[in-house]
């Protein structure tokens, strides 16, 4: 078998994408499980972008041991310089370089000839090389570039000292034919390029990411671009959890494989859809609530006599285990420890006491706690920040078809209790507007999400609101069994999350 390397760019490619910004404890939070996942190397970022572009790079690269970490850097000196001293701690860094290759990419947005971007891609890639042993260069719109330029790009790169070379497709324009054909030209065409890993990154505007990345295995890449639950600019990038698991239940057929993990799949996708506020589609290929369900009484009656009939891949096989174990109001913290592991969640000391917490008062409430609820209650401590910040005392609400939504709030912090009281359009409008004036801070709300977890009246409802503050958006997120209280507290984790970058921001520019 082959060995396939995964390149993930969610913290990179996945995180510009509208909406889906993470603060650097978030980032941080999705590294530890990514290199948990298995990737092989981790894009922690674009250092140059921002000093909290930089910090969390750095702090990625600091912290991670398993996995080779990189940041990208256009092919400027300012990015490459950047991008060095962010990464320079990682245990195996990468410097990420790229510029555009197509004619349309060159004339209007580069305004440079073609042969001042060979000879930009020589001068960077050696600056890049001269801070560290790992280089890979990007042609960025590879697959609408000229084919014989693309050559020489990759050449003067390889020669430049580039240890891999990746071809995107970068606004999804290509099929599988032409990914298969613009790799087959560069192997016969450029004479160095054994000596190095050639790398795919293709994006989903057509929906052909999936196709494409196998198309370029096929044809000799052995790298592959992806991100988690397929984030990205506009339409997104290959996602890693299609990409993975049709490597691993095809893989007789291709003839590779690549070394994740598979049974962290779920974990991971649930884990980044609830820090960035995005859900999961129902019919999301392999993680999607409906990939394994089966309504069909012909199907039913197939996976009843044998999996196999209509399921492709075990649920089992992506982390999706079925209950072997009964929690409820008598379970102690030991029974439920035990379930979170089995789940593949560990909770340290504070969180796991908080998580159980939270059990307890579920289930005095529900009768029946499923691995959902208690997966729920795991990923709201991984996203939670409390030290120090705002925390949710109590709160009523006055409202009705001829009555003006009043919300009175009581909110601990600093050891002292605030109350405030507001009127709104509604009774979460009116509670946000009293939160708003216990923090002083004025937030605009982009986005308000509700999904249940479970089924039935009893169950969770998770609410994730996205809120816009000082040019960044910032995602909160909790649960309960009173939707109120779940809008109530998803907004005071948001505030505390706006609270915590400023005090990173500030920090760090002292």
């Amino acid at each position: 078998m082959r060995k396939i390397r995964i390149f993930d760019t969610t913290l990179r490619d996945g995180e510009q994408s509208p909406g889906c910004s993470m603060t650097t404890k978030e980032k941080l939070e999705m590294a530890r499980q990514l290199e948990a996942l298995g990737v092989d190397i981790i894009e922690a970022g674009f250092a140059a972008a921002s000093p909290d572009d930089f910090n969390a790079v750095q702090q990625i690269a600091r912290t991670v041991k398993n996995c080779r970490v990189g940041s990208l850097a256009r092919a400027n000196r300012a990015d490459v310089e950047k991008a060095a001293a962010a990464v320079k701690d990682a245990k195996d860094p990468l410097i990420h370089v790229f510029i555009a290759t197509s004619d349309v990419h060159m004339e209007y947005k580069l305004r440079m000839t073609p042969d001042e971007v060979v000879a930009r891609v020589d001068e960077m890639v050696r600056l890049a090389k001269s801070h560290c042993p790992n280089v890979e260069f990007s042609a960025e719109d590879a697959s609408r570039s000229s084919l014989s330029f693309l050559a020489r790009v990759v050449d003067t790169a390889i020669a430049a000292g580039a240890t891999v070379i990746n071809l995107p497709d970068t606004v999804g324009y290509a099929t599988p034919q032409e990914i298969t054909e613009m790799f087959t030209y560069i192997r016969k065409n450029v004479p160095n390029v054994s000596s190095i890993t050639l790398s795919t990154h293709c994006h989903d505007d057509l929906g052909m990411a999936t196709a494409n990345s196998i198309a370029a295995v096929m044809a000799g890449c052995d790298q592959v671009e992806v991100a988690v639950n397929g984030i990205g600019e506009r339409a997104g990038n290959a996602s890693l959890e299609e990409v993975v698991m049709l490597m691993a239940t095809r893989k007789e057929y291709f003839g590779f494989e690549c070394g994740v993990n598979t049974k962290e799949i779920v974990k991971t996708a649930r884990l980044l859809s609830s820090i960035i506020g995005v859900p999961i589609a129902p019919n999301k290929p392999v993680i999607g609530a409906n990939a394994f369900a089966h309504e069909a009484g012909i199907h039913q009656h197939g996976v009843l006599s044998n999996p196999l009939t209509y399921e492709i891949m075990l649920p089992e096989s992506v982390g999706l285990v079925q209950n072997r174990m009964v929690l409820g109001k008598h379970s102690g913290k030991h029974a439920f420890d035990d379930r979170l592991k089995a789940l593949g969640y560990t909770l340290e000391s504070e969180a796991l006491t908080a998580a159980f917490e939270q059990f307890k008062a579920l289930a005095d409430k529900k009768k029946k706690i499923t691995d959902d609820d208690l997966i729920a209650l795991a990923t709201a401590q991984k996203t939670r920040v409390d030290d120090g910040k705002y925390a949710l005392e109590e709160f009523s609400i006055s409202t009705g078809t001829h009555v003006t939504p009043t919300a009175t709030v009581k909110i601990a912090h600093g050891g002292m209790i605030h109350e405030a009281t507001a009127t709104g359009d509604g009774p979460i409008d009116a509670a946000y507007f009293a939160v708003g004036k216990i923090v002083n801070m004025t937030c605009r709300i982009d986005d308000y999400t509700i999904r249940s977890v479970g089924e039935g009246q009893e169950a969770l409802g998770e609410v994730m609101v996205k809120l816009a503050f000082g040019g960044e958006t910032y995602t909160g997120s909790d649960i309960s069994t009173d939707i109120i209280e779940a809008s109530i507290t998803a907004y005071i984790n948001g505030i505390n999350k706006i609270v915590e970058a400023t005090a990173d921001a500030m920090n760090h520019i002292a």
